[in-house]
């Protein structure tokens, strides 16, 4: 079984673009140490979702020195925004080996877009941040994590290898849509160690069949 593991923002957070937006920041001696908690656990794959700045400041080093890879998706219209990711940043996470993914062009949901904002959110987003990071654009991260079946068939159709939620519970490696845990300043060490080595249960069930809801509506 794969599990995802999500951060945002690392460090202090700044003034909030939405509301909410700094309980997804945490303090970097919770970030390195839940990277040293995933270390040599070849069935924990990570991810940084938002394209802050805090990724190639924090992130990358981190990541470096433990031997680690992951994928980050930035939002494409807020490229050079201050405390976001720039183009050159993107290349560098690239040629660092690591992999760049979408999360849109200005972090909405993406259920029952019109079909303007639908081609903006999954195109046009796409081929910025293709241009900017020199590279393929693969995968996506859904903004909010919010999904139905005719935003996921779209996608599909769209070609998009891998389409990840905020679902959480263990899933296939083979799995076209992937949950992940979002770690998040209420976590610990342990709240995410938890997660990763705690026995499959009826949370896990429950989060399925969640997931299972959403991909028929």
């Amino acid at each position: 079984m794969i599990i995802n593991i999500c951060f945002h923002g690392v460090g202090t957070a700044g003034a909030e673009r939405e509301p909410g937006e700094s309980s997804y920041w945490i303090g970097r001696d919770l970030f390195l140490g839940v990277l040293d908690e995933v270390r040599g656990r070849p069935e924990v794959r990570l991810s940084f979702d938002d394209g802050n700045a805090s990724d190639i400041e924090l992130g990358l080093p981190a990541l470096l020195e433990r031997g680690l890879r992951a994928t980050f998706f930035p939002i494409a219209g807020r490229l050079e925004e201050p405390g976001s990711l720039s183009p050159a940043d993107l290349r560098t996470l690239r040629a660092a080996g690591m992999d760049i993914g979408s999360h849109g062009w200005a972090h909405i949901p993406w259920r029952r877009l019109s079909a303007p904002d639908q081609e903006r959110e999954f195109v046009t987003a796409r081929d910025v941040l293709a241009e900017a990071s020199g590279g393929p654009i693969a995968d996506a991260a859904l903004p909010l994590g919010r999904y139905d079946r005719a935003m996921l068939n779209r996608l599909r159709g769209l070609d998009y290898r891998t389409v990840f939620s905020s679902d959480r519970y263990p899933t296939r490696e083979s799995e076209w849509l992937q949950p992940r845990y979002s770690v998040t300043a209420g976590d610990t060490v342990a709240t995410v160690r938890g997660f990763i080595t705690h026995r499959p249960g009826i949370a896990d069930l429950r989060a399925r069949a969640s997931s299972a809801f959403k991909r028929r509506r």
